[in-house]
């Protein structure tokens, strides 16, 4: 498939808003994308520009600080043969630089070996999570497990198809409204997921009915919604007009996509310790 891809240099310096929000010590939201050699680069400080909740709080103890981000991801992205979970790394990063982080380190019993993870926007646990569906890890990064509302109201009306990211694999990443056949001729929608909760009760584990509490409760159901298993569709998109795989964040589980369709740059894949809760260990940082 052939794609009308623009490539760009964005350089842009941008400020949080307070607007009776708390604000970070490092006021400036700054950011750098420019594509060399087959390869887009985002460099970030990681700070939001739009505004954010207070942090620390009571589920949150950390402050927002700046951070030294550089991403790289294929400029001409490819899907690949097999699916790539995505585990306990980064999807991808905002156009603002700040990271899609959607895994919470919160396990059942406090057990990783359980294979029960609590789904961080359950409302199950207390994760100190604000009006973005962000919170901040014990390093400083502030990061999203889910859509980013802030920087969808600084983008636009958030009813038209919005690009507001890109995957590790390359591909770019959109809010949740898309065209309805993937043609620019069509009407645009809300595009929803695939996954549905899980019928009847947990077989080992917590127990319990299926309810959401955690990322097992759900199976993915082949043509349920609009998206694939990796939360993803092919078509057009108002900068791939001959169209393009993209990723698209949802309302509905699982928010954020957690496998994908194309290849994972490795400067996305965490180093060091395994990445912690907002009360637990820091997270590897991305290669420098």
């Amino acid at each position: 498939m052939s794609m009308n891809i623009r490539a760009h240099s964005i350089l842009a310096t941008l400020f949080v808003a307070v607007l009776g929000f708390s604000q970070t010590s490092e006021k400036d939201n700054q950011v750098e994308i420019n594509v060399r050699n087959d390869y887009r680069y985002i460099t970030a400080n990681g700070i939001p520009n739009h505004r954010h909740g207070d942090f620390p709080n009571r589920g949150n103890p950390n402050s927002i600080r700046a951070q030294s981000y550089t991403f790289r991801m294929p400029a001409l992205p490819q899907l690949a043969k097999n699916l790539t979970p995505l585990g306990m790394n980064p999807f991808g990063v905002a156009i603002n630089g700040v990271p899609f982080d959607p895994g919470a380190a919160e396990w059942w019993n406090n057990d990783p070996s359980s294979g029960w993870q609590y789904e961080a926007l359950s409302g199950r646990i207390n994760l100190g999570m604000d009006q973005n569906h962000a919170h901040v890890q014990p390093n400083g990064a502030y990061h999203y497990h889910g859509l980013p509302t802030g920087l969808i109201d600084h983008l636009g009306d958030g009813k038209r198809m919005i690009l507001i990211g890109y995957a590790a694999d390359g591909f770019p990443i959109y809010e949740q409204f898309g065209y309805r056949l993937g043609d620019i001729r069509t009407d645009i929608i809300k595009l929803t997921s695939s996954y549905r909760l899980k019928a009847g009760q947990r077989p080992d584990g917590p127990g319990g009915k299926y309810d959401g509490t955690f990322v097992q409760d759900y199976e993915y159901v082949a043509g349920a919604g609009d998206l694939d298993q990796c939360n993803g569709r092919t078509g057009v998109t108002p900068e791939y007009l001959n169209g393009t795989y993209y990723y698209v964040l949802t309302s509905e589980f699982p928010f954020i996509p957690r496998c994908y369709r194309g290849s994972p740059d490795e400067s996305f894949r965490r180093r060091g310790p395994g990445p912690g809760g907002p009360r637990g260990r820091p997270p590897g940082a991305p290669d420098q």
